[in-house]
């Protein structure tokens, strides 16, 4: 019998989901940011002895691990990378501080936009100091106009040397067409530097991290990934030695933000980042086909942000137009999963230029000292602390026991936000909760609508360790009309991940011209420049599908691509009906397919197919689906839930604008079937489930709770 354990770094804790046989456990431990596998070990400790079984023993069972990790996130937020030298061509030297027209944008929170005259462009990771631009030019159709001269290549990787780099970045202008300057650049740092000195320098090329055009995005990916390799590289070594050390021979399966999984040696450390989240989404994606929900919110508020995605007609496959990673714009294939900073561990504040009035987030207490209520050094009064004083976090049993609140501690911290606002340390815990689910159900609000929809066409998704306790709340903002809880929703970006296939996407960036008004016959001929693209990728995938131990038959390729008409700046994303052109009715699916996708999200008046219709980049995906988990089905045992009833507490209610005597009850004794009307708290070991007056939670047979109006 064989096990899989999946993982989920987070900024407060780390998830544990491990499938052992017919079985699952579930576990979290506090995340701890100075060394991930400690955090690691604790929660799979947990989940083992919840199995009956000694780690070492789960772990030689194991037939895979995956993780997804915030490593990434934390050498940012750190700025704890290495210094690096940035190789671009001469002239280009102040790319990365010139940036885009709204790059002092990028990364900033809604709030932080509204004062722009305090606003400012990312410092960049590269100073300029360590830019040196080598005279050389590649034209657009690929022709070498200047030649590179290795001579000047040695004279300025020595300047860059002596300034204390230890990594360099080359992006060269149009080396995605050609990338031959660039390769002799590294040639050259190898020759001076080879691998038998300690003095050997990595290098990455822009042409191999992201062969595609826009010179900014494309070289903040090359810098970010070179940026972060060292740290992840580190740390996942050492994990990966500490996993065999336990008996688990296989190589770590990384999560990354495509919404898939690849052995560590075939993730990029930039496809990393927020890739949790993602998982958490495809998760939700795999459950809405189970449960027949075409279109879902997905929802997670977890201890440090709030994270939110939308499966609209069965599918979430949205992918951000300019992600950002911290502050810089890129152009990476990320699956489309927005975060604001709003979670347990989100500080309440008071904004003395609007005149004292209340905010929550974007800051966060984290793990450690966290809300002041886990009295371990924390000042600052957060969400967490707020459900506490209000009575819907038991304090002798949160994570199940294990981890005891101070209930006086919170009420303290509340002082600090009702004193000068002339409120009760209740009403102050009231304010923040209100202000916080606010912020979250409006914030989807916004994102629904933006997309043409209406929230009553949806079902809420609420998940992460917070999510339960905050989802009615925040759904007041929405108005969907069913709420789904899970047995595994503290847990859900780790379950998340048990859901996914082995995935890369290889990138490339060429202008072919589909269909040409003034030609005729306008539709592309030369079905050669667009298959020899698909030809050159599917190579590369293939070669890495083997390195994963598959074959390629075993592989299912699709293409998507960036296209647009002829006279558009703005890029359309299309999946493409066709991998491979063989006729002229190949060129008008995929015409077609531009067509109604782009009226439908911009309206019939904005098309012209007049001026032409070009691809301008190419997406080709590898997937080899993988085993998923199977959730367990039970039959209905009566809707009388007494059984679970644990007794009897003062919470507050806003209905009541009072506390009330509210029955509570024990999550893990509920049995398929049970209804419970509100108002009623459900405590599990990780999370708690909110359930106001005029609401109803139904146990189904998968054990989720289903919230609607009684």
């Amino acid at each position: 019998m064989e096990a899989t354990i999946d993982i989920d770094v987070g900024g407060t804790f780390t998830d544990c989901l491990v499938v052992y046989g017919d079985r699952m456990a579930r576990a979290k431990s506090p995340t701890t940011g100075y060394n991930l596998s400690i955090g690691f070990r604790k929660a799979t400790e947990e989940a083992a002895r919840q199995l009956g079984i000694s780690l070492t023993g789960l772990l030689q069972k194991t037939a895979v691990v995956r993780y997804s990790t915030t490593i990434a996130m934390n050498t940012l937020i750190q700025r704890t990378g290495p210094k690096l030298g940035l190789i671009t061509t001469a002239g280009q030297e102040h790319m990365l501080l010139v940036g885009r027209s709204r790059s002092w944008a990028d990364g900033l929170h809604p709030r932080e936009r509204r004062y722009m005259y305090l606003a400012q462009k990312p410092e960049p990771l590269i100073p300029f100091d360590m830019t040196v631009g080598v005279k050389e030019r590649i034209d657009c159709f690929g022709n070498a106009v200047i030649p590179l001269q290795k001579e000047e290549v040695r004279q300025k990787i020595q300047c860059l040397v002596d300034r204390g780099a230890r990594g360099f970045v080359v992006s060269l202008l149009w080396s995605f067409i050609n990338p031959a300057h660039e390769q002799l650049i590294r040639e050259v740092i190898q020759e001076e530097y080879p691998d038998r000195y300690l003095g050997n320098i990595p290098v990455l090329l822009s042409s191999e991290v992201q062969p595609k055009w826009h010179e900014y995005p494309r070289t903040n990916v090359v810098i970010l990934s070179a940026y972060l390799h060292t740290e992840m590289t580190e740390q996942l070594s050492a994990l990966g030695e500490e996993l065999r050390d336990y008996g688990y021979k296989k190589p770590l399966s990384i999560i990354n933000n495509l919404g898939g999984v690849a052995k560590l040696s075939r993730t990029r450390a930039v496809d990393t980042f927020g890739a949790g989240p993602v998982a958490g989404l495809l998760g939700a994606n795999w459950l809405s086909k189970l449960y027949g929900f075409p279109n879902v919110l997905v929802s997670d508020m977890g201890g440090t942000s709030f994270d939110y995605g939308l499966i609209i007609d069965g599918s979430c496959r949205f992918y951000q137009d300019w992600p950002v990673i911290d502050r810089w714009a890129t152009e990476n294939s990320m699956v489309e999963v927005n975060t604001i900073g709003a979670g347990g561990g989100s500080i309440a504040w008071l904004n003395e230029l609007m005149g004292n009035k209340l905010e929550v987030g974007p800051k966060s207490a984290g793990s450690n000292p966290g809300p002041v209520c886990y009295d371990l050094g924390g000042t600052e009064p957060t969400v967490t602390d707020a459900d506490v004083v209000l009575g819907y976090i038991n304090p002798d049993y949160f994570l199940g026991g294990k981890m005891k609140l101070s209930k006086d501690k919170a009420f303290k911290a509340m002082e600090r936000i009702a004193r000068p606002l002339g409120l009760t340390p209740v009403e102050a815990a009231s304010h923040i909760r209100t202000v916080v689910d606010a912020n979250m159900g409006n914030t989807i609000l916004k994102e629904v609508v933006f997309r043409g929809y209406s929230p009553e066409q949806f079902v809420l998704f609420s998940y992460g360790g917070a999510g339960p306790t905050h989802c009615v709340d925040y759904n007041g903002y929405l108005k969907a009309p069913k709420i789904v809880t899970f047995p595994f929703s503290s847990v859900f970006c780790a379950m998340g991940g048990a859901t996914l296939d082995l995935k890369q996407c290889y990138e490339a960036s060429k202008h072919v011209i589909l269909y040409h008004p003034m030609k005729f016959p306008p539709y592309l001929e030369e079905y050669d420049q667009f298959n020899k693209i698909i030809d050159s990728l599917k190579e590369i995938a293939f070669r890495d599908i083997r390195s994963e131990g598959f074959r390629p038959d075993d592989v299912i390729l699709s293409l998507e691509l960036d296209m647009r008409y002829g006279d558009h700046l703005r890029l359309t994303r299309v999946a493409s009906p066709r991998l491979y052109l063989k006729s002229e009715d190949d060129v008008k699916a995929i015409c077609d397919t531009f067509t109604g996708i782009h009226e439908a999200r911009y309206g019939s008046l904005a098309a012209i197919p007049v001026t032409g219709i070009n691809v301008e980049n190419f997406y080709l995906f590898a997937t080899v689906p993988l085993h998923k988990p199977s959730l367990p089905a039970f039959s209905p045992e009566g809707e009388s839930p007494q059984k679970a009833l644990k007794g009897k507490r003062p919470v507050y209610w806003k209905q009541h604008n009072d506390f009330k005597e509210t029955e509570i009850y024990d999550a893990e004794l509920l049995r398929a079937g049970n209804v419970i009307p509100g108002p009623a708290v459900i405590e599990a070991r990780d999370t708690t489930i909110v359930l106001p007056p005029g609401m109803k939670y139904s146990i189904d047979r998968y054990m989720s709770g289903i919230i609607e109006s009684l």
